[in-house]
């Protein structure tokens, strides 16, 4: 077994593996190492050091080699900088197509890079136990993923087994992180999921394109709220053009997307295929660039092409107005401003008053979720443990609206309350009369799935500023759905209409609470943050969540509707001030302008 193993690992040197998907190279590929990648007199040489790595939780049952450049400047007492390279064999070799430990020695040396201690990991392998088999190797699943596998294995495994040998900074800002082809979307992965490790990223030939969902990366970069990474991308017009992709075109379009939302980024195209030729001959350029300014955080700054500039405030970031809560849910605006939300474990509802404080406005409501006002000042809660829909009067009495029925979210119009119950699939009505002491009408059922077709799961709902479609999101789908409200209370020509987008690697949205805006804008919360759609249901952008926290919920509020309050799974509730304004259902009516189809 060790022998096959061992056998794969020195195969994949890195020119050997990349033209083991080979296409025929039109072009010169004349490029030729410089003199920052040979070894200079008098110029310090780090040492190399190898392990086996056999531990894997993330990836079990796999073995890889690992290699450890340590700085001859490297002091203890000082933290160093980290760069981690993927495919690292190759990397590692001093005689190699990279060089990449010479060419630190080289840069280090000279004050271009700061001191920083180099890892390069091969991808993993899990031994099939037989000389008769073949042994499965995990570069493609490891490497081409979208998902945050990778990055938990980088973050939460070698990093721990490199820091317990050497000093290394915890500063982001510090860490590089590269690789080619399959190993340099591996490379970005792991800075897009884990920006607080990874700030900058090295890819040469990249391969974002369909093999595992990378062809994704360009919309997500387009609509994502950027992030604090520094990229240097590289590409030649005779890569690779086969069943996945075009990768010179997808690393065009990477760069075109990049330049889009604001990136600090960097490139060098030229005329080679897919191997390390032109990316060895600029290693040194790259680095340069990539460690310049190294004294300063990078910072994420959204363009002004950028759609999402139109919504967040230059300056202004997500902050913490109270925590402690369990599981956060329900923000509800008042008439009156205030802000109530639910603490979903421990059965109580806060209050956010005029001073920005929290406090406890009611307890012993088991599962209390969804909530919204009235214009008349009640508060409605849907109680998904005890199985009620309640009203909470402004004097603070409590009235059961509806008793043993299954609800998770609701969202109150003029004439009745519409509650989604995801256990049963189902969108339940619930009739109001205007009068103070009327009670509500029996539930009712105005949408089902019916075998596959129809909602799923439903959860958070809204309905449009005009009252006139109740949109519902669908957790275990891609879409929300949008009904049309009939004068009675039952729903029309429900349709899947607003297209939410889910981590690759997942067949669910996570979809959750949702909020509208007065231009008829849907927020919804989901697995990938807050996401923004105009009213034909094409989403524009992506709101990173507070802390990396889930956000299960949000509301408008302020004096002029234009504070975003987010509740989140870690018990926490947010504040952002931006740019758009919201509306709230107990408001009148509006019309939003009609969109550009």
């Amino acid at each position: 077994m060790k022998l096959t193993l061992n056998k794969y690992l020195s195969g994949l040197l890195f020119s050997v593996v990349l033209s083991a998907i080979s296409s025929p190279i039109q072009a010169a590929d004349d490029y030729k190492l410089g003199e920052d990648s040979m070894v200079r007199p008098g110029v310090p040489q780090g040492d190399i050091i190898k392990m086996t790595f056999a531990e894997s939780k993330v990836f079990p049952g796999t073995t890889r080699e690992i290699q450890i450049y340590v700085p001859k400047q490297y002091d203890p007492a000082k933290p160093a900088a980290l760069m981690v390279f993927q495919d690292g064999s190759g990397y590692a070799n001093r005689e190699g197509a990279w060089r990449v430990p010479t060419v630190f020695d080289n840069l280090i040396h000279d004050g271009s890079m700061p001191v920083t201690i180099g890892v390069f990991v091969t991808p993993g392998a899990v031994p099939s136990g037989s000389d008769d088999a073949q042994d499965r190797f995990n570069r493609s699943l490891e490497y081409d993923a979208v998902s945050d596998r990778y990055s938990r294995f980088i973050v939460e495994e070698i990093i721990p087994l490199v820091q317990s040998k050497y000093a290394i900074t915890d500063d982001p800002n510090l860490r590089g992180i590269g690789g080619a082809s399959s190993g340099a979307i591996a490379a970005f992965g792991v800075a897009w999921h884990r920006p607080d490790q990874f700030r900058r990223v090295f890819s040469t030939i990249g391969t974002f394109v369909g093999l595992r969902g990378g062809d994704n990366y360009v919309t997500l970069i387009r609509k994502t709220e950027p992030k604090p990474i520094k990229i240097f991308l590289q590409d030649g017009s005779g890569d690779l053009n086969i069943y996945g992709g075009d990768w010179w075109i997808a690393n065009q379009d990477l760069l075109s997307a990049f330049t889009y939302a604001g990136y600090d980024v960097n490139h060098r195209w030229g005329d080679g295929g897919h191997n390390s030729k032109q990316g060895g001959e600029i290693l040194p350029e790259a680095l340069r660039w990539l460690w310049k300014d190294r004294d300063k955080p990078i910072e994420a700054i959204v363009s002004d092409r950028h759609d999402l500039s139109k919504v967040l405030v230059k300056g202004e970031d997500w902050q913490l107005v109270s925590e402690g809560h369990g599981f956060a849910e329900g923000p509800a605006i008042s008439p009156s401003g205030d802000i109530y939300f639910t603490s979903v474990n421990n059965g109580e509802i806060w209050k956010i008053g005029e001073n920005g404080t929290a406090s406890r406005f009611v307890d012993n409501l088991p599962g209390a979720s969804g909530m919204m006002f009235d214009a008349s000042g009640n508060l409605y809660v849907a109680l998904s443990r005890k199985q009620q829909i309640i009203k909470i009067d402004p004097k603070g009495q409590q009235t059961v609206l509806a008793d043993q029925v299954s609800c998770n979210d609701l969202t109150v119009v003029p004439h009745g309350i519409y509650v989604t119950d995801p256990k049963n699939m189902q969108i339940l009505y619930l009739a109001i009369s205007q009068s103070a002491d009327a009670a509500a009408s029996e539930p009712r059922v105005v949408a089902k799935r019916d075998g596959t077709e129809g909602i799923e799961g439903p959860n958070g709902l809204i309905t449009t500023p005009d009252n006139r479609f109740l949109l519902v999101v669908d957790s275990k789908g891609r879409y929300v759905w949008s009904y049309r409200i009939a004068n009675d209370g039952t729903l029309e020509h429900g349709q899947p209409y607003h297209f939410v987008h889910s981590p690759v690697d997942e067949m669910k949205t996570g979809g959750d609470g949702a909020t509208m805006t007065h231009d008829g804008f849907l927020y919804v919360a989901s697995l990938m943050g807050i996401q923004v759609f105009d009213q034909p249901g094409r989403c524009h952008g992506i709101i990173a969540p507070p802390d990396n926290d889930r956000v299960t919920n949000m509301v408008f509020a302020g004096k002029e509707m234009n504070v975003l309050y987010a509740t989140t799974a870690g018990g926490k509730v947010y504040k952002r001030v931006t740019a758009a304004k919201g509306v709230a259902p107990w408001q009148p009516p509006t019309k939003p302008e009609k969109p550009r189809l």
